[in-house]
């Protein structure tokens, strides 16, 4: 059933707020989008990339805590970190030689804020453009963060019985720079991913 606008004129329409609902939207497809790396161990339905991003802002806030940063700015940085795969997909790392331009996350957040008011449009592209020139600490653990969520989900695969996760699991653990998301990955790899239920 289609939504009842018929009270909303288009001469009462506010652009701003139009441009943040319109964003708001294309947000929304990170819920439908699996994260495809996965299928390539037989998991038919993987997570969703808004599904990733949730543990990843997660997980950043508490690695930057404990790194003495900013908690608050880890997790918004990671909120926004595969955001622009609205456009172009998840994309495995196996296809990225092949697809030499599907790096510039920054210009494609350009393009997805565009219609946006300015203020918000600079928080977004702020938030990415700082993420992916890892120039603060924040930026390394929300960067962190995001390889820590793999391997635990390369964890949590292989715990259901998928087999060949350990790839996952290598080139996520080698990639971490804080010595607080090294001892995560340590430990999630040494412990139960059931053992939050024990009392």
């Amino acid at each position: 059933m289609a939504a009842d606008t018929s009270s909303v004129s288009p001469t009462e329409t506010d652009t701003d707020a139009v441009g943040i609902a319109t964003f708001a939207f294309e947000m929304g497809v990170l819920k439908r989008m699996r994260r495809a790396g996965w299928w390539h161990v037989g998991v038919r339905d993987p997570e969703s990339v808004a599904e990733h991003s949730l543990r990843v802002a997660q997980l950043a806030g508490l690695i930057a805590a404990e790194e003495g940063a900013d908690p608050a700015r880890a997790a918004f940085m990671a909120i926004w970190h595969d955001s622009q795969e609205t456009r172009t997909g998840d994309i495995p790392h196996t296809a990225k030689p092949y697809i030499p331009s599907s790096g510039d996350n920054e210009a494609i957040t350009k393009d997805q804020v565009a219609r946006m008011p300015e203020a918000a449009a600079k928080t977004v592209q702020e938030a990415v453009g700082e993420y992916e020139s890892q120039s603060s600490l924040e930026a390394r653990c929300a960067k962190d963060a995001d390889k820590l969520e793999c391997l635990i989900q390369a964890v949590e695969y292989g715990a259901a019985g998928y087999q060949g996760v350990e790839g996952w699991i290598k080139s996520s653990q080698d990639a971490l720079r804080t010595d607080t998301a090294k001892r995560i990955a340590i430990a999630a790899l040494s412990t139960s991913h059931m053992a939050w239920r024990d009392r």
